[in-house]
């Protein structure tokens, strides 16, 4: 049986880091794990991650470039946004900073063509259009063929779009996070992978190994709420966006069922905000404790079977064109800056 194996990736700010040291274990566990993906989606800094790993960039660095996250992007910003009260709260070129030595100027069709790899990011564009009609509009950003392929974008700029989250970062070239409509992307890429103009695939074919980004339960327990916009106003953006991840797996598991689909999204030993860089540490020990095995048995019994590495025309050793910057070595990994 052809399997198309899909990695999809929660966004969750800082706790990404959480969800990189995870993919890192595993994938020391499960060598082919990431070579023999075929399409990665993320949300956020799940893109970062996604697109990350999609070029080619070892896990163990992801969580190196969390860390520089955490110092360049949350805690530098802030120095420099303090007492501001009503614009965002962090600067987004901060990331842009981070993520260009990486990435330099390559678009989402750059070395992901040869390696065989395809990618997806939600964002939510303030001023789209729809049959004619000036609107606000979800985005998923893609690099499938097709007439609404986004092979042309720059990674850099589709990172940032997605990374855009409202309150946190302000608005990048008219577009906010895609956290805002699908934090989970894990159905967004099985209904992409699904398309029969782009994706082209056959249900049976899908595997999609989904990743959140650690889950703090939340309840309200009371069994009656005669709330107001004053009391509902703190736990409603944490409600919807808790409920809309939890719809997203519901959904999956419904139509791919446990062979076909699964989810690792451990419980944090303390709640941890999407911002909160000095929990870094933290988030890396609670990571090294998740029992991983469940998820190596699931990979090694159903994502790869006995014909890994068909759908993947990568190469190790093989290098990105020059113009992009990106080198991929057995040892190492080489991300100079591209001017």
């Amino acid at each position: 049986m052809s399997s198309f194996r899909i990695l999809s990736i929660d966004g969750g700010g800082i706790r990404g880091i959480y969800t990189a040291a995870l993919i890192d274990r595993i994938a020391k566990e499960v060598p082919d794990l990431l070579e023999q993906t075929v399409f990665f989606a993320g949300t956020s800094t799940g893109a970062m991650l996604a697109m990350g790993l999609a070029y080619g960039i070892p896990p163990v660095e992801t969580i190196e470039l969390f860390r520089a996250f955490g110092k360049e992007v949350l805690e530098g910003s802030l120095v420099i946004k303090v007492g501001q009260v009503l614009g965002a709260k962090y600067d987004i070129l901060n990331l842009r900073k981070i993520l260009t030595p990486y990435f330099g100027a390559a678009t989402l069709n750059d070395y992901l063509t040869d390696r065989g790899k395809f990618v997806l990011a939600p964002t939510f564009d303030l001023d789209g259009v729809i049959d004619d009609v000036r609107t606000w509009k979800p985005k998923f950003f893609h690099n499938f063929p097709g007439t609404d392929s986004d092979a042309g974008e720059m990674v850099v700029n589709v990172i940032l779009r997605s990374s855009a989250i409202p309150v946190y970062f302000p608005s990048f070239q008219g577009y906010v996070g895609g956290s805002v409509v699908a934090r989970n992307p894990a159905m967004a890429a099985l209904a992409q992978a699904l398309n029969q103009e782009s994706g082209k695939q056959q249900l049976e074919d899908i595997r999609l190994l989904s990743f959140g980004t650690g889950y703090y339960p939340r309840y309200v327990g009371s069994r009656e709420q005669d709330w107001g916009l004053g009391r509902w106003s703190w736990p409603f953006i944490s409600l919807m966006l808790d409920g809309e991840m939890g719809v997203n797996h519901y959904q999956c598991m419904q139509i791919l069922g446990p062979e076909r689909y699964h989810r690792l999204a451990p419980i944090l030993g303390e709640p941890i905000g999407l911002d909160d860089a000095d929990a870094i540490p933290d988030l890396i020990q609670f990571a090294e404790e998740v029992d991983i095995e469940p998820t190596v048995e699931w990979i090694n019994q159903f994502f790869l079977n006995s014909d890994s590495g068909q759908n993947s025309t990568s190469d190790s050793g093989q290098e990105a064109p020059e113009s992009i910057g990106i080198k991929i070595h057995a040892s190492e990994f080489v991300r100079p800056l591209n001017d």
